[in-house]
Protein backbone atom coordinates (compact mmCIF):
# COMPACT_ATOMS: atom_id res chain seq x y z
CA UNK A 1 0.00 0.00 0.00
CA UNK A 2 1.29 3.45 -0.94
CA UNK A 3 1.05 6.28 1.58
CA UNK A 4 1.39 10.03 1.34
CA UNK A 5 1.45 12.44 4.26
CA UNK A 6 0.30 16.05 4.17
CA UNK A 7 1.25 18.93 6.42
CA UNK A 8 0.52 22.63 6.66
CA UNK A 9 2.93 24.88 8.53
CA UNK A 10 0.43 27.66 9.30
CA UNK A 11 0.47 27.07 13.06
CA UNK A 12 3.93 25.49 13.33
CA UNK A 13 7.34 26.94 14.03
CA UNK A 14 10.15 25.34 12.03
CA UNK A 15 11.17 23.10 14.94
CA UNK A 16 7.62 21.83 15.38
CA UNK A 17 7.35 21.15 11.65
CA UNK A 18 10.55 19.11 11.81
CA UNK A 19 9.29 17.19 14.83
CA UNK A 20 6.05 16.26 13.02
CA UNK A 21 7.91 15.14 9.90
CA UNK A 22 10.51 13.14 11.82
CA UNK A 23 7.87 11.48 14.02
CA UNK A 24 6.10 10.31 10.84
CA UNK A 25 9.35 9.04 9.34
CA UNK A 26 9.06 11.38 6.33
CA UNK A 27 12.06 11.20 4.00
CA UNK A 28 10.98 13.73 1.35
CA UNK A 29 8.90 16.89 1.44
CA UNK A 30 7.22 18.04 -1.75
CA UNK A 31 6.34 21.70 -1.48
CA UNK A 32 3.08 22.21 -3.37
CA UNK A 33 2.94 25.98 -2.98
CA UNK A 34 2.82 27.91 -6.24
CA UNK A 35 5.35 30.36 -4.81
CA UNK A 36 7.50 28.80 -2.09
CA UNK A 37 7.85 32.03 -0.17
CA UNK A 38 6.67 32.81 3.31
CA UNK A 39 6.60 35.66 5.79
CA UNK A 40 7.17 33.05 8.47
CA UNK A 41 10.89 32.76 9.20
CA UNK A 42 12.35 29.47 8.01
CA UNK A 43 9.46 28.53 5.73
CA UNK A 44 10.67 29.94 2.41
CA UNK A 45 12.20 27.55 -0.11
CA UNK A 46 15.92 28.10 0.53
CA UNK A 47 15.83 28.07 4.33
CA UNK A 48 13.23 25.29 4.47
CA UNK A 49 15.25 23.14 2.10
CA UNK A 50 18.41 23.69 4.17
CA UNK A 51 16.65 22.88 7.45
CA UNK A 52 15.13 19.70 6.03
CA UNK A 53 18.48 18.68 4.56
CA UNK A 54 20.14 19.04 7.96
CA UNK A 55 17.68 16.41 9.18
CA UNK A 56 18.16 14.08 6.23
CA UNK A 57 14.87 14.98 4.56
CA UNK A 58 14.92 15.77 0.83
CA UNK A 59 13.09 18.85 -0.43
CA UNK A 60 11.40 19.32 -3.80
CA UNK A 61 9.29 22.18 -5.04
CA UNK A 62 6.58 21.22 -7.54
CA UNK A 63 5.15 24.49 -8.76
CA UNK A 64 2.83 22.71 -11.20
CA UNK A 65 0.84 21.43 -8.20
CA UNK A 66 0.54 24.88 -6.62
CA UNK A 67 -2.51 27.11 -6.49
CA UNK A 68 -2.35 30.15 -8.80
CA UNK A 69 -3.11 33.52 -7.19
CA UNK A 70 -6.58 33.84 -8.73
CA UNK A 71 -7.63 30.57 -7.09
CA UNK A 72 -5.98 31.31 -3.73
CA UNK A 73 -8.38 34.25 -3.46
CA UNK A 74 -11.29 31.79 -3.41
CA UNK A 75 -9.71 29.71 -0.64
CA UNK A 76 -8.98 32.82 1.46
CA UNK A 77 -12.56 34.00 1.01
CA UNK A 78 -13.81 30.72 2.49
CA UNK A 79 -15.38 29.63 -0.80
CA UNK A 80 -13.88 26.19 -0.35
CA UNK A 81 -16.10 24.11 -2.63
CA UNK A 82 -15.74 26.60 -5.45
CA UNK A 83 -12.00 26.87 -4.86
CA UNK A 84 -11.50 23.11 -4.78
CA UNK A 85 -13.50 22.60 -7.98
CA UNK A 86 -11.62 25.39 -9.77
CA UNK A 87 -8.26 24.09 -8.58
CA UNK A 88 -9.18 20.56 -9.69
CA UNK A 89 -10.02 21.80 -13.18
CA UNK A 90 -6.80 23.80 -13.22
CA UNK A 91 -4.46 21.01 -12.11
CA UNK A 92 -6.06 18.36 -14.31
CA UNK A 93 -5.79 20.63 -17.36
CA UNK A 94 -2.31 22.03 -16.72
CA UNK A 95 -0.47 19.33 -14.79
CA UNK A 96 -1.96 15.84 -15.28
CA UNK A 97 1.54 14.52 -15.99
CA UNK A 98 2.77 15.90 -12.65
CA UNK A 99 -0.07 14.09 -10.86
CA UNK A 100 0.62 10.88 -12.78
CA UNK A 101 4.34 11.05 -12.00
CA UNK A 102 3.76 11.66 -8.30
CA UNK A 103 1.22 8.84 -8.07
CA UNK A 104 3.74 6.48 -9.66
CA UNK A 105 6.50 7.56 -7.26
CA UNK A 106 4.56 6.97 -4.06
CA UNK A 107 4.67 3.17 -4.02
CA UNK A 108 8.42 2.72 -4.26
CA UNK A 109 9.75 6.19 -3.51
CA UNK A 110 10.75 7.74 -0.21
CA UNK A 111 8.14 8.41 2.49
CA UNK A 112 6.69 11.65 1.14
CA UNK A 113 4.80 14.55 2.67
CA UNK A 114 3.03 17.25 0.69
CA UNK A 115 3.61 20.65 2.28
CA UNK A 116 1.58 23.82 2.04
CA UNK A 117 0.64 26.70 4.35
CA UNK A 118 -2.87 25.86 5.55
CA UNK A 119 -3.12 23.96 8.82
CA UNK A 120 -6.48 22.39 7.96
CA UNK A 121 -6.15 20.11 4.93
CA UNK A 122 -9.89 20.42 4.26
CA UNK A 123 -9.34 24.10 3.43
CA UNK A 124 -6.27 23.57 1.28
CA UNK A 125 -5.60 22.52 -2.28
CA UNK A 126 -3.48 19.62 -1.02
CA UNK A 127 -6.78 17.82 -0.27
CA UNK A 128 -7.62 18.07 -3.97
CA UNK A 129 -4.13 16.82 -4.85
CA UNK A 130 -4.54 13.78 -2.62
CA UNK A 131 -7.99 13.06 -4.07
CA UNK A 132 -6.54 13.19 -7.59
CA UNK A 133 -3.72 10.90 -6.49
CA UNK A 134 -6.23 8.43 -5.01
CA UNK A 135 -8.02 8.29 -8.34
CA UNK A 136 -4.71 7.30 -9.90
CA UNK A 137 -3.77 4.87 -7.12
CA UNK A 138 -6.67 3.08 -5.47
CA UNK A 139 -4.27 1.71 -2.84
CA UNK A 140 -3.17 5.18 -1.62
CA UNK A 141 -3.46 6.00 2.05
CA UNK A 142 -3.41 9.67 3.05
CA UNK A 143 -2.20 10.74 6.49
CA UNK A 144 -2.69 14.38 7.52
CA UNK A 145 -0.16 15.51 10.11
Amino acid sequence: MATVWTIGYEKLLPQALMAELEAAGVQRVIDVRFRPQSRRPGMSKTRLSAMLGEHGIAYEHRRALGTPADLRVLYRAGRLQEAAAAYRRHVESTAPDALDALAAELADGPRTALLCLEADPAGCHRRVVTEALRERRADLAVVDL
